[in-house]
């Protein structure tokens, strides 16, 4: 019994993690057939950036490193494409070519990207320089989607970055990861002595795996288990230009499709059809990278950019609002299912709209959570057990009923509050208004 009570939460967690981002049957299988087909390949050097790295300074060609979740069907039609398109491979002839299939041994300073991405690629120089990266949640979200535009687009960026480097270095230096707390992966408390630098070929591969979400969730829980408020940019990593009102056209590095009005990108004058060249004085080959240059900017105050815009170059600031981070939509993030543990005793809710709040008496300035789900193991388990229900409605916490989304509360709790606290919290049951304490974790 002992075991399994210590098994529990990696249980929970994979079993979390394959409702979101849907595996395939054979995990296993899946792997070691990677492995098999790609170990010898011609282009790509098999799960070892240190020798893509010095293959890199031998030659004199950039580097890319793809980083890749086998058994989950998200990212498959993008990651198939990059492997056997021959549109690609004049490009990728051009790189050295390295594919990583777990982030056990990575270097935290070098590899920071979006943790929760099953594909993610990174541009780098020979001496460590980062120009870029690459991820895709289009792709992510349709293991379909097999287009490589974008990705094509970003590998001729990089290249010409390469061919312009070192002249450019100056402009790149945001690129570059920020310091951490830990070398590798399996120095964070949470993976520490459950995983190893290599993977167990010999014996449960997949179990031996540090998938690269699990860089995320392991930080959340070393600021967590000391009592820390978690730092914004681990609750809202990465923020989608849509955070600060634009969306991007995803077969473009940073070409803008739409933006809402009244928003922080409106304000600042971003129209339909400009292209970034830069954010934040960094240089951009991807949507990514416009993602990256938000998640490294200020938690408040102005963020330079520059566009072109009918074929004119034009400069923008864009003034963030203190809080904008926490407009980010997380919902989907693989990441964000362990904080719902942590601050929501393992349940998912989701805002009321004006419509179903009218149906049920309620402000549309009040908080109006419904209940869609209660998690039923585990720390993810703990509203169930403190009496909260599915269908619920959550109308006040902890004396406040301010209207807020999921994300936005889940940021004040991980930040305000401490493990072991209980909340008083009141909840809609019908035409009943019921009291509960709801247990931080």
């Amino acid at each position: 019994m002992k075991s399994l009570h210590y098994l529990l939460p990696f249980l929970v967690s994979a079993l979390l993690t394959t409702a979101f981002a849907d595996a395939v049957k054979d995990r296993e299988g899946a792997v070691r057939k990677d492995k098999a087909e790609m170990q010898n390949d011609a282009r790509w050097i098999y799960n070892d950036w240190q020798k893509g790295f010095a293959e890199a300074k031998r030659t004199g060609k950039p580097l890319l490193v793809v980083l890749r979740c086998v058994p989950c069907f998200s990212c498959m039609g993008l990651d198939a494409s990059v492997l056997t398109s021959t549109g690609l491979m004049p490009l990728l002839d051009q790189f050295v070519c390295v594919r990583l299939i777990n982030a056990n041994a990575i270097e935290l300073a070098k590899f920071q990207f979006d943790y929760d991405l099953s594909f993610s690629t990174l541009f780098f120089n020979a001496d460590g320089t980062l120009y870029g990266r690459y991820g895709s949640w289009t792709h992510q979200k349709d293991k379909d989607e097999k287009t490589t535009v974008g990705y094509q687009r970003s590998l001729e960026a990089a290249l010409a970055i390469h061919t312009a480097y070192p002249v450019n270095k100056a402009a790149l230096v945001g690129k570059q990861g920020a310091p951490t707390p830990f070398a590798t992966p399996i120095e964070i408390p949470l993976l520490a002595g459950k995983y190893k630098r290599d993977l167990d070929w010999e014996g449960k591969v997949v179990g031996s795996c540090v998938h690269c979400h699990q860089i995320g969730d392991a930080y959340r829980s070393y600021y967590r288990d000391q009592g820390k408020p978690l730092p914004s940019d681990l609750i809202y990593p990465m923020p989608m230009p849509e955070t600060i009102g634009l969306t991007l056209e995803p077969d473009h590095i940073a070409k803008v499709q739409s933006v809402v009005p009244g928003s922080v990108a409106a304000k600042a004058g971003v129209q339909v059809g400009d292209q970034f060249s830069t954010l934040g004085g960094q240089l951009l080959l991807s949507i990514a990278d416009f993602a990256w240059a938000l998640h490294r900017a200020g938690e408040s105050g102005p963020l330079n950019a520059n566009v072109t815009r009918a074929g004119k170059a034009q400069s923008l600031v864009l003034n963030l609002p203190a809080g904008w981070r926490s407009k980010a939509d997380i919902s989907r993030r693989v990441g964000t299912w362990p904080m719902r543990a942590m601050a929501f005793g393992g349940m998912v809710l989701t805002d009321l709209t004006d419509e179903e709040r009218l149906a049920r008496s309620l402000s549309n300035d009040k908080l109006g959570l419904f209940i869609k789900s209660v998690g039923q193991y585990g720390k993810h388990a703990a509203a169930k057990n403190a009496g909260f229900r599915k269908d619920d409605v959550l109308v006040e916490l902890n004396g406040k009923s301010i209207r807020a989304t999921e994300g936005e509360l889940l940021g004040q709790l991980l930040q305000t509050t401490k493990p072991g606290e209980k909340l008083k919290a009141i909840v809609l049951r019908g035409d009943q208004r019921v009291d509960l304490l709801l247990p931080m974790q």
